[in-house]
């Protein structure tokens, strides 16, 4: 059993990560009567979900097949190694950590997707004055740590899918803060990095 130990504490770190996302969209539900863009009123962010939500829930599932199923081929890593692992669940705690320090810097404001009559602030003090996208980019970093930790085939396919919606729904929201903001936010872009600080690698 503790040779699966990282996974099972992987798999305690992703329902924490995504049990608090759909605990802050009821929050805000009850708030204002719409959870948050949890399904978005877009049609387009409605289509992504479609597709998104079924990651989520294997990327959430899936160290717990691998600590406790012999599962099909498919879902078997094509290893596992301790050596990564530990590094791994460090990284992904890591990035819960300081993902809840951006959902608490962006407070009533938080959201997870886009809705085109909402007027949403520009927040870049914290975490948004380096990144303009720190919870994708974290997500993202979490994403790969599981990856590293559980190479299956359906494990690389889902986090190479997630990986590319971030890209796409980050892009989609930057129009969006365009949209509204203009002048301020092309500032913005031009004075902080998308996914990474900027002069540490270009975004």
């Amino acid at each position: 059993m503790f040779r699966f130990l990282p996974l099972i504490l992987l798999g305690v770190v992703l329902v924490a990560y995504w049990g608090r996302v759909l605990r802050m969209a009821q929050k805000v539900r009850q708030r204002t009567g719409r959870a948050a863009n949890f399904v978005p009123r877009e049609r387009v962010g409605r289509m992504i979900r479609i597709i998104w939500m079924p990651v989520v829930a294997i990327w959430v599932a899936h160290p717990f097949i691998t600590a406790f199923v012999h599962a099909p081929k498919l879902l078997r890593p094509l290893y596992f190694n301790p050596w990564i692992a530990w590094p791994a669940l460090i990284m992904a705690a890591m990035c819960l950590i300081l993902t809840r320090l951006c959902w608490k810097k962006m407070g009533r404001d938080w959201r997870m997707g886009i809705d085109p009559a909402e007027n949403n602030p520009l927040i870049a003090t914290g975490p948004f004055a380096r990144v303009r996208h720190p919870i994708y980019a974290l997500s993202g970093l979490m994403m790969l740590a599981t990856m590293a930790m559980i190479p299956s085939p359906v494990m690389l396919a889902a986090g190479l899918i997630h990986l590319a919606l971030l890209g796409w729904e980050a892009r989609r929201e930057e129009q969006h803060m365009l949209r509204l903001h203009g002048d301020q936010y092309v500032r913005y872009q031009k004075t902080v990095g998308g996914f990474f600080p900027r002069g540490l690698l270009r975004s």
